[in-house]
């Protein structure tokens, strides 16, 4: 199976099932640095990644923000000093999609070109 940093995100409407638990489990596992959250009862996934300064932070931002618009889905991002905080879920269903995990993956590959400039 292709990685989920290499596939791309389906277009999705309020008519499609949230991921199961199995689905959550088996796709969590290629993401361990991410983890599910319960806001107001659905189901997303979030991660904090650090940074030396505000700049670099914004940088981080920004370039996820341009991959949210080419994949068409996009995330809550809280951009703070030396950190950005990402949340991911499908607000057409409340809860996950595999296009969460898709996307959480394309962060994190997004997140190490940051940490091999540093």
């Amino acid at each position: 199976m292709e990685g989920l940093a290499k596939q791309k995100c389906i277009p999705c409407s309020g008519n499609l099932p949230p991921a199961t638990e199995a689905e959550i489990t088996q796709l969590k596992g290629q993401i361990p640095q991410w983890n599910v959250i319960k806001v107001d009862g659905e189901s997303r996934l979030e991660r904090t990644y650090k940074f030396p300064d505000f700049q670099t932070a914004l940088a981080f931002t920004n370039k996820v923000g341009e991959e949210a618009e080419n994949q068409g889905h996009h995330p809550a991002l809280l951009t703070e000093w030396g950190k950005v905080t990402v949340t991911w879920w499908t607000h057409a269903i409340a809860g996950l999609h595999q296009n969460d995990f898709i996307m959480a993956a394309k962060t994190d590959e997004i997140a190490a070109e940051f940490s091999d400039k540093s």
